[in-house]
């Protein structure tokens, strides 16, 4: 079969799933059906591939080309064109045909030339008849999505939003009007994003014109949440609820209401819908930031005709995290609709996905500077058994306690079994470590954090596991000496969660919430105001959601309404770590570091004599910053004593906020307009533009021309270094390289970074990591090369081994294999370590082998019987061909030690009709 024949057959299926009937020109029967695809239509340029026809009228034309065309496809937009502006034979109409469609039998793309500014996108299949029919008979023609978005929104009420708020509609509205097809609205915790994003939707409804909204949610219970948030909203312009105005749907089935306007669903629940992969209920009660997707979840998502592509105009994200860029990413590819992101904390991956189009970004920091929410304090907890774990010698007589259960025996041990503290609570649980951290929180509060307090203030504890939310309730119940209203466990295992957690924010008991996951993200509780962290976190965005849960701003009527002898509004809250969380999370979401090898010292002493370059700036704040968290309460009063009362944290973040680019230029319109001079941000000049720079630099940097602080800060510098290079050695990570060949280095590397950044979407490597759909993602080996080369290339000359040894200079600690030869894959690393995908650098054949050991674990785990001796020989040979090529496929048998093991033939005869796909998913799982 030719791959034209191929791509049609491709293209035929894909408009019968959509219910158009196919029909060649010489047997065509408009009649037989509301929706009608003709072969080989003659036109007067020639004959189209496909005429599109509604209720017997010509409406679209697809242009269908080979598979291999591939992204190439947009090359066949002119030829589209042409055809839908020829005559059609027995056509009496010669208005263009509106709908225009390139199809091969992998990608389809889609122009409505009746937009303000016909754009092509990608869509995931054909439309059904019945849509184009009904975009058709809107009134006053023409009037698509896009023509309404482009036109002027009513303004905006301000009563009852926040200026936060208000910036966030308008941000996104605007950019709707451009027809961006990803926004994102970055908000802090706390600053109202499910409100400002009900508003933006209410005007999307009502002025817009969308016919329907999907609302994703990570977890169950912020889907009720959410749902409640909608049925309490009144709209600016009309006394009436949102849910009297629009009927809402949280979805618990695959069923869609065909009336529902909006629809609230996990994201676990509508990759179900449109997979056919059966989903338990409890999944929507874990957050998809506790879950790494693993080979069991490999059904990629299929057109349903019960959820058309078109079912949603627009989908809101909210809290949109990781989930998003793996397995779940294909619900998003799925739906022709505007994406809008909600979150509090972005990072790299988030951007990029969203396209680096950000309508709003409101910080932690301004929402504290602004009362929305509240700063917090950082109280250490640790004990010796924490910290060095213990051991049990052979033959102690100990409970032994089974973990599903929570039956015990008495038993002597088997063996000495030495334990660290990371096991603790899974595979060990030592009752006096959570004793000792209970009894410390206790005294720690009473007597130090909130001394004036007669009742203990609200406290949520995160456990490791619902086994270890057990034994620390027993253990609070025992320390406080309360009974079981006092401390309850809220995790998504216990049939009453919902009623406690109701209890937690409003009543007097529960003082004290131990949960696993439920209250993890986005569940607002407001009185809050101690969180102990007993389990550790390791994602960074994970992490600054757990801690939001303590920031939320509270009037003093309310906090007293649960707490009755607090002495006026809530003003912070107190983080507790007692398992070192905050030193294992490092929050900073940019590198700020631009001199590693100067001192503290010197920076300092280089401000205050005039240096005020932005990396001497930056790589200052970058030192207060880090220094700021590791300070105690009478260090931090020395320094405040010195610089008027600023905290050092905020002497850092001022002179960050100076060299925001946006203030500068602002300040420099400010300042021209005093000087009675017209200027617009195109217009100002570059010295206009230093000046106001300069200005906003100097006023952040005069509290260090004072002596007395630069030596306090550096002598409170010294005091914190002992101790942490005496416990942490992270702190070496900037020393050891400095001078020429560090500046060599440095060089280097932000040459890589900016070649990444400007040439992503020109090199194929590239494009794999950015922007893919999921169902096309793909590494070869061809692409690797094509990297290598461009970047070996003068000016550049960044081969993978010079590369490698600048990572080595300028972020050692992160870096492994620095002393062992590069492989031409070892590019795929560096690729990853330098858009932030991985964390550390290591080479690509030892990244595989990790990934290998991971995924066989996994395989054999699931397996009714685990791999035989042949066939893990066979799967290390595999392996072995990934690390060094990237991929494997069919053809690669062929080749080298495959080969000469017997070939294709061979593995076959190994592992039958499994082995094509074991390739896939060994691609998949070792690669990307």
């Amino acid at each position: 079969m030719t791959p034209e024949l191929r791509a049609r057959q491709l293209i035929d299926q894909r408009l019968m799933e959509a219910g158009w009937q196919v029909q060649d020109y010489r047997t065509l029967n408009l009649g037989a059906s509301a929706g009608v695809a003709v072969r080989e239509y003659p036109t007067d340029t020639g004959p189209a591939d496909y005429v599109l026809f509604v209720d017997r009228h010509a409406v679209g034309v697809i242009e269908a080309k080979r598979d291999e065309a591939g992204e190439n496809i947009t090359v066949a937009e002119d030829q589209t064109s042409r055809y839908a502006n020829a005559t059609l034979k027995w056509r009496s109409s010669d208005l263009p045909l509106p709908f225009l469609f390139e199809a091969t039998g992998q990608i389809i793309r889609f122009t409505d030339g009746r937009d303000p500014v016909p754009r092509s996108r990608e869509i995931f299949h054909f439309f059904r008849p019945q849509q184009l029919a009904e975009w058709l008979a809107e009134p006053a023609q023409p009037n698509t999505l896009r023509r309404r978005l482009a036109q002027q929104m009513p303004d905006l009420p301000a009563q009852n939003l926040r200026d936060c708020q208000v910036g966030a509609v308008t941000g996104l509205e605007e950019s709707l009007a451009l027809a961006k097809p990803r926004a994102l609205i970055h908000m802090a915790t706390g600053a109202g994003k499910t409100f400002t994003a009900i508003t933006a939707m209410y005007r999307l409804l009502k002025f817009a014109g969308a016919r329907r909204i999907l609302f994703l949610v990570d977890t169950r219970n912020l889907g009720q949440q959410a749902h409640q948030e909608f049925m309490a909203y009144t709209p600016p312009d009309d006394a009436r609820k949102f849910t009297e105005l629009y009927n809402v749907q949280r979805l618990a089935s695959a069923s869609i209401d065909p009336h529902a306007q909006v629809c609230i669903s996990t994201i676990q629940r509508m990759y179900s819908i449109l997979s056919g992969e059966p989903m338990d209920d409890s999944a929507e009660d874990i957050s998809l930031s506790e879950v790494r997707q693993t080979g069991k979840q490999q059904k990629l998502v299929r057109y349903n005709p019960q959820v058309p592509i078109e079912t949603f105009d627009f989908i809101v994200i909210d809290e949109c995290h990781r989930s998003i860029y793996n397995l779940w990413k294909q619900v998003l590819d799925y739906f022709d609709a505007f994406l809008v992101g909600l979150t509090a904390t972005p990072d790299k991956r988030t951007f990029g996905f969203f396209n680096e189009n950000i309508v709003a970004e409101y910080t932690y920091e301004q929402s504290v500077a602004d009362g929305v929410n509240v700063g917090y304090d950082v109280w250490e907890i640790e004990t010796e058994v924490t910290r060095a774990g213990a051991e049990l010698k052979a033959r102690e007589w100990v409970d032994h306690r089974d973990r599903a259960t929570r039956a015990k025996r008495w038993a002597e041990t088997e063996e000495d079994t030495l334990y660290t503290g990371k096991e603790l609570d899974r595979s060990v649980v030592n009752p006096s470590q959570i004793r000792q951290v209970i009894l410390a929180m206790k005294t720690a509060v009473e007597t130090q954090i909130f001394p004036a307090r007669q009742e203990t203030p609200k406290t949520l504890i995160f456990a490791k596991t619902d086994s270890h939310a057990d034994d620390i309730i027993h253990c609070v119940r025992e320390v406080y000496g309360q009974g079981n209203a006092f401390c309850r466990k809220v995790t998504y295992s216990e049939k009453e969660a919902d009623s406690v957690l109701q209890a937690f924010r409003n009543d007097y008991h529960p003082r004290i919430a131990v949960t696993v996951d439920m209250i993890a993200t986005g569940t607002d509780v407001k009185p809050l105001e101690v969180l102990l962290f007993m389990r550790d976190v390791r994602s960074k965005g994970y992490y600054e959601q757990m801690k939001g849960r303590g920031v939320r701003s509270l009037s003093a009527d309310k906090l007293r309404s649960v707490s009755a002898s607090a002495d006026g509004a809530k003003t912070r809250f107190v983080l507790i770590d007692a398992v070192g969380v905050e030193k294992s999370c490092k929050t900073e979401t940019r590198s700020l570091e631009r001199k590693p090898g100067q001192s503290l010292k010197d920076l300092l002493q280089g401000v205050a004599l005039g240096h005020r370059d932005d990396d001497t700036v930056l790589s200052l704040a970058n030192r207060l910053v880090r220094l700021a968290r590791l300070l105690d309460a009478k260090q931090q009063a020395r320094i405040e004593k010195h610089s008027g009362g600023a905290p050092v944290s905020e002497l850092g973040r001022a002179l960050i906020a100076a060299l925001n680019p946006d203030a500068i230029q602002q300040a420099a319109l400010a300042a021209a307009q005093a000087a009675g001079i017209t200027r617009s941000a195109d217009t100002l000049t570059q010295q206009e533009i230093t000046a106001a720079r300069n200005a906003r630099v100097a006023a952040a940097c005069a509290a260090f021309d004072k002596p007395e602080l630069r030596d306090e800060i550096e002598s409170i510098r010294r005091e914190r270094e002992q101790i942490i290079d005496h416990v942490n050695l992270d702190t070496v990570n900037f020393s050891g390289y400095s001078g020429q060949a560090e500046t060599q280095a440095q060089q280097t590397v932000q040459a890589f970074r900016d070649y990444i950044a400007a040439h992503k979407d020109e090199i194929a490597a590239l494009s794999f990591f950015y922007a893919q759909p999921y169902q096309r993602r793909a590494l070869t080996f061809d692409m690797i090369e094509e990297l290598h080369e461009a970047l070996s290339r003068p000016p550049l000359m960044l081969t993978t081994e010079r590369l490698w040894s600048a990572y080595a200079r300028v972020q050692q600690a992160q870096v492994q294999g620095a002393g062992i030869r590069r492989q031409l894959t070892d590019l795929v690393s560096l690729v990853r370590f330098a858009i932030g995908l991985d964390g550390e650098l290591r080479p690509f054949s030892e990244a595989v082998d990790k990934r290998y050991a991971d995924w066989i674990w996994r395989h054999n785990a699931k397996r009714a019987t685990a791999f035989t001796p042949e066939q893990m020989e066979w799967l290390r040979l595999m392996k072995e061909h990934i690390a060094t090529s990237c991929s494997i496929g069919r053809e690669d048998f062929d080749y080298a030690e495959l080969a000469s093991r017997g070939g294709l033939q061979k593995a076959w005869a190994v592992f039958g009709k499994e082995i094509d796909a074991l390739m896939v998913e060994m691609n998949g799982e070792l690669v990307a």
